[in-house]
């Protein structure tokens, strides 16, 4: 088994870019929004147009990155991870400046667990006294969808080996071809929507500790499945 998780708004409280432009963009941000909403652009696009658009020094960034809160599962579910040897990776739009501040400031503990987690994203770094760069180095090659990080292709990439079910969790529209593409999809808000919508199965969350609980008992059922007094059993069966 593989989990991957979305940053803004799943491992994150809020979603990380949407409070940087509510602060720091021109109103513009929220006509480039419509038009990714209603798929005139995609979130590539999107985003570079938006960036342009804040004015925010680097300690003005900083100040509210620190103001940003973790879910209060994040833990628990890479505690989980770890013991029962799950890989799990961090897939967003949004970007490493972000994400990593964030992360570095959830302390030792987190920074522990997340010895093994790969974190795909777009890239962001000042660029003069208050203008921001992005640049999406990962995938320099744009998917058919425009996305900033093409998330099935990530998911491809680090589930190469093929160790078992793919397990996406995310909250927001940029998840929409992510859940498409994993074999279990946990999601809410605007995923949950769009999942029902199109008929994709998933299981709905409220935070992370509801994932973490559903799945160590997919975990507990994958074992009891595979257990060798069943295969056993099986076998004779057949017989």
């Amino acid at each position: 088994m593989r989990v991957f998780l979305d940053f803004d708004g799943t491992v994150s409280r809020e979603d990380v870019v949407d409070t940087i432009l509510e602060t720091y963009a021109d109103p513009a941000w929220l006509r480039v929004e419509q038009d990714w909403q209603a798929g005139r652009i995609g979130s590539r696009e999107c985003l570079r147009a938006q960036m342009a658009l804040v004015r925010a020094t680097e300690d003005e960034m900083n100040g509210l990155l620190d103001r940003i809160q973790l879910d209060d599962g994040f833990a628990g579910l890479l505690e989980m991870c770890v013991r029962d040897a799950v890989a799990v990776h961090i897939l967003s739009d949004g970007f490493d400046y972000c994400i990593g501040r964030i992360l570095r400031r959830a302390g030792p503990d987190i920074e522990r667990l997340l010895g093994g987690v790969e974190v795909c994203a777009s890239h962001l770094e000042p660029c003069g006294d208050r203008d921001w760069r992005v640049d999406f180095p990962l995938f320099p090659n744009m998917c058919a969808h425009g996305c900033a990080t093409c998330k099935p292709a990530a998911m491809r990439l680090l589930d190469a080996d093929d160790r078992g079910p793919t397990v996406f969790v995310g909250d927001g529209l940029s998840d929409r071809y992510a859940a498409s593409a994993a074999d279990e999809v946990f999601a809410k808000g605007t995923l949950a929507r769009y999942c029902r919508r199109e008929g994709i199965a998933y299981r709905h969350y409220k935070d992370l500790r509801d994932v973490t609980i559903s799945l160590e008992k997919m975990l507990r059922d994958r074992a009891i499945q595979l257990s060798p007094e069943r295969i056993t059993r099986g076998t004779l069966w057949a017989r």
